[in-house]
């Protein structure tokens, strides 16, 4: 084995030029590499975080999967309801302030009642659609970062003014409303007068554009319900647990709980596809390293021919010879892996630190880099894998020729 590591290490570091440019191969492919999976994983994190952020968790809906408890089944174990009709009609969520008493037993995390409804707010000769979420602010910041977000005003402003609103930073441009404008909001039959009292920017248009806070008793009044209460949104110490915790919610009450994963399925999917797309541009990257390998393993072995007859001549078999070239192929691949590590890292050190501006806010925000140990060893060992396999084709074609036949050819 002492033989085999020195013959090897001898053949890469007498070609200092050619082994320079064999790792050099290899570190860009692994560099550029592990700036793709940075920047792209980066991109997409970012993304669902800023999504996670903006929506709850979990939301329960006034839509019930199970028909409601009969009185009587609590005193007669006979009187069962079989095969419910559950009815379409949906008046809110019954007793809420007992279900959220309930969920905040067990549920890790926030909890907070709303009430959800369309309507057409109208600012001058300006109407667009929008919906109106009403909202408890002492509650509401156990749910969401609607305070954090806010960019004009507080979220405790809703309490000063008479049907006060907060309207998204887009929305807002796109009237010329600022805090302390009067906008009319229409629902069916209903109208009032309500009053911008702040705004916010969540990150995402859809939301800064058609989304409107209010009180709950505001946005009760809209929908023709002084008691209204439609969904009750919980927000986890953990994510990742939504769809657990919307199960058994789902279970416990009888309502229908959505976790987040549920109500945006159709992007994550996407998401998928995604990576797969990001997973091929990774292979054909580390594939053109592939080829300079193979391209500079070949020269060698070529130039080696005289050596590899010598030393079969010795009586070493064709299996040790072939080993020798494979080890070679594997310490320019290992040098090649760790200056591309480094490279890849300053590549998405440097990356991180461009800046652009939010075209949704005005903000400015920096290029968001994911970094995982569980990236560089995947592309590490991929780029291992693809050194050595190039190296193999020419050394097993070059190690099956006799001596004599070698010799000759070089006399």
């Amino acid at each position: 084995m002492n033989l085999l590591l020195e013959i090897a290490w001898v053949h890469v570091t007498s070609r200092i030029r050619q082994t320079s440019v064999a790792i050099g191969g290899v570190a860009i492919g692994v560099g550029f590499t592990v700036l793709m999976a940075g920047l792209m994983q980066g991109s997409q994190k970012d993304f669902v975080r800023q999504l996670v952020d903006t929506m709850p968790h979990v939301t329960v809906k006034d839509e019930r999967v199970s028909a409601s408890r009969l009185a009587a089944e609590g005193e007669y174990a006979v009187v069962q309801a079989r095969n419910p009709v559950v009815g379409e009609k949906r008046s809110g969520i019954k007793d809420p302030r007992a279900a959220m008493a309930l969920l905040k037993s067990w549920v890790p995390g926030g909890i907070a009642p709303s009430t959800k409804t369309s309507a057409m707010l109208q600012f001058g000769s300006g109407r667009v659609g929008v919906t109106v979420m009403g909202i408890d602010p002492r509650e509401e910041e156990g749910v969401s970062k609607l305070a954090r977000q806010m960019r004009s005003g507080q979220l405790n402003d809703l309490y000063k003014a008479s049907n006060g609103l907060i309207v998204g930073v887009a929305l807002a441009k796109k009237f010329g409303a600022r805090v302390g404008t009067n906008v009319i909001v229409s629902a069916g039959d209903v109208q009032i007068s309500g009053t911008v009292v702040g705004t916010f920017s969540s990150g995402l248009r859809e939301i800064d554009e058609g989304q409107v806070y209010s009180l709950m008793r505001t946005a009760q009044v809209l929908a023709g319900n002084q008691s209204l209460v439609n969904e009750i949104r919980v927000h986890l110490n953990n994510a990742l647990d939504a769809g657990d915790v919307a199960n058994r919610i789902q279970q416990q009450i009888g309502y229908r709980a959505v976790s987040w994963q549920e109500a945006n399925a159709d992007l994550l999917s996407s998401f998928k596809i995604r990576d797969m797309i990001m997973y091929l541009v990774m292979g054909a990257m580390l594939l053109v390293s592939t080829f300079g390998i193979y391209s500079i393993i070949s020269t060698i072995i070529n130039e080696k021919r005289h050596d590899i007859a010598i030393m079969k001549s010795f009586g070493m078999k064709e299996g040790f010879v072939r080993s020798i070239f494979l080890v070679e192929s594997m310490i320019i691949g290992g040098l090649g892996i760790v200056a591309g590590w480094v490279m890849g890292y300053l590549l998405c050190w440097a990356v991180s630190k461009i800046t652009y501006t939010n075209p949704l806010n005005g903000e400015t925000q920096a290029i968001y880099i994911y970094y995982a140990l569980a990236y560089y060893l995947a592309i590490a060992g991929v780029a291992l894998i693809s050194c050595t396999g190039a190296a193999y084709i020419p050394v097993r074609k070059a190690t099956r020729v006799h001596p004599v036949d070698i010799i000759r050819g070089a006399a």
